[in-house]
């Protein structure tokens, strides 16, 4: 993984540098510009690959899997919510730094070709997805969720991959490893609002309540090269995050080291997953447009590119057991 990624972090350090400077959208084109006039010829060969979309074939079982009649957001198209703004491998910008690149876009493609459907991207916000979703804005949300017990109450899941969370410190942290409870007791540590690492850091805080343990404090930062800066400058002591995430900086220059790697549905498992409606009916399509990509190996294609193969599921699952059960 570390070979390919090192190659794409000099695009990730520039978008990193506009967004800590709070002005994304004024200086977008001065950033394509930047990039393109000083990115080695390696670098831009590299991201050009990856930006080569992988396509497969249409599956017709997942095809007739799809109800007659059923309406789709945007005819004739898959419509997805992803991640927006700079979050690599889960979803970055293409050299143009405009198009949007990364695993959840690779799967969304790989569904959209299976069931016979072109794809149509809508970047959103973490905090804004499950209100696109309920109020049918999009068809399905491909954005790093993982399948836990509280979101099955309001939306049906079909898993793609598994989940890993990471826990980093900086390199000159005197922490070495955190693996429970009690090894997070009178740390700053950032977590995302509403993400499962954030239930497991309250869960945490909770048990060392109990157990008479210092005060732990969550720390939140909704961008996440902010997030690193202040784990740098001492301003926090853990960072919280998807493994895929936290490892991408790790391996690219910022000044951090996992000391901790958990399943993302801690203590048991719970794996990503296209996340729809409840009781919508293309789970089943979407789950055999899943398993096909899965058997054809275009899921492995996807997720070795970006370096993640050892995340492949053996089969796709529909609102299997997840976090908190």
């Amino acid at each position: 993984m570390s070979f390919k990624i090192k190659h794409i972090a000099y695009i990730s350090t520039l978008i990193a540098i506009v967004l800590l400077a709070g002005c994304e959208q004024s200086t977008s084109s001065d950033i394509s510009e930047a990039t393109l006039k000083t990115m080695p010829l390696h670098m831009r060969e590299l991201l050009e690959r990856n930006t080569i979309p992988i396509h497969t074939t249409s599956n017709q079982d997942a095809i007739q899997a799809i109800p007659k009649n059923h309406p789709l957001v945007n005819d004739g198209f898959f419509t997805v919510a992803i991640i927006s703004g700079n979050s690599p491998p889960i979803t970055t910008l293409a050299l143009d730094n405009k198009t949007p690149i990364g695993i959840e876009v690779d799967v969304a493609r790989l569904i959209a070709d299976s069931l016979g459907l072109k794809l149509k991207l809508i970047p959103t916000s973490w905090e804004d997805w499950p209100l696109g979703i309920d109020s049918g804005k999009y068809d399905a949300a491909l954005i790093n969720i993982s399948v836990s017990k509280a979101r099955k109450a309001r939306f049906d899941f079909v898993t793609y991959r598994k989940d890993s969370l990471g826990l980093f410190v900086s390199v000159d942290s005197p922490i070495q490893k955190i693996e429970s409870a009690k090894d997070v007791a009178s740390q700053r540590v950032i977590v995302g609002a509403g993400t499962n690492q954030e239930k497991i850091l309250l869960n945490w805080i909770d048990e060392n309540k109990k157990a008479g343990l210092p005060e732990t404090v969550p720390v939140y930062f909704e961008d996440k090269a902010m997030a690193i800066l202040a784990l740098e400058a001492g301003r926090a002591d853990v960072y919280f995050v998807p493994n895929p995430s936290g490892t991408w900086r790790m391996e690219n220059g910022a000044k951090i080291k996992r000391v901790g790697y958990l399943n993302g549905g801690y203590p048991k498992t719970a794996d990503i997953a296209v996340t729809l409606k409840k009781n919508s009916e293309l789970s089943n399509a979407i789950q055999k447009a899943v398993n096909g990509d899965i058997q054809n190996g275009k899921m492995y294609e996807v997720l070795h590119r970006w370096g993640l193969a050892d995340e492949v599921l053996k089969h796709s699952e529909i609102n299997p057991l997840g976090f908190g059960e």
